[in-house]
């Protein structure tokens, strides 16, 4: 049976309602879960925006070169974020899979519909060293506002989030 997860700051939700989320506002409400794959795009407080980039088998060895990619991840974010990703705890929930689906395989999201109770939760600190043991190399910028319009034209795998939260 497949696992997936929710990060939250909090730790005491006992069930996951569906509801409404203000990045897919077309859709209906879900409860959002993340496949173990792409998880560690989670490991950072909840409103801090990041992008995330990696090689794929189409990535052009140019991009790699540019973007300078040679871990299994990559992910930006603001400088004014470090300290809060330091400091920061998360709750890991952990969920059956039995009733979601896949929303996008490409960024591992899954989605249910129905109410969701985890079947466990786990408290995470030192997230900075959790991502390392991830393999995700963590840069800092004091904007992604450059680094927002150029990893779409390239030819690397990208995900971002909180982009509503950056500085523009």
């Amino acid at each position: 049976m497949s696992e997936y997860y929710h990060f939250s700051e909090e730790g005491q939700i006992k069930e996951f309602q569906p509801r409404k989320s203000p990045s897919f506002p077309e859709e209906p409400p879900y409860v959002w879960a993340i496949d173990r794959a792409h998880s560690p795009l989670y490991l950072f407080p909840r409103n801090c925006p990041r992008i995330a980039f990696w090689k794929n088998v189409r990535t052009k060895t140019e991009d790699t070169q540019t973007f300078n990619v040679d871990t299994r991840m990559v992910i930006v974010i603001e400088n004014r974020w470090v300290e809060r990703l330091k400091s920061g705890v998360l709750y890991q929930y952990t969920f059956g899979g039995d009733s979601f689906k896949c929303f996008d395989r490409n960024a591992g999201y899954y989605t249910s519909r129905s109410t969701v109770v985890p079947t466990s939760v786990q408290r995470l600190e030192r997230l900075p060293q959790l991502l390392e043991k991830e393999g995700i190399e963590i840069r800092c910028l004091p904007t992604l506002k450059s680094l927002r319009y150029e990893i779409p034209s390239s030819t690397l795998s990208f995900s971002m989030i909180r982009m509503r939260n950056a500085i523009e």
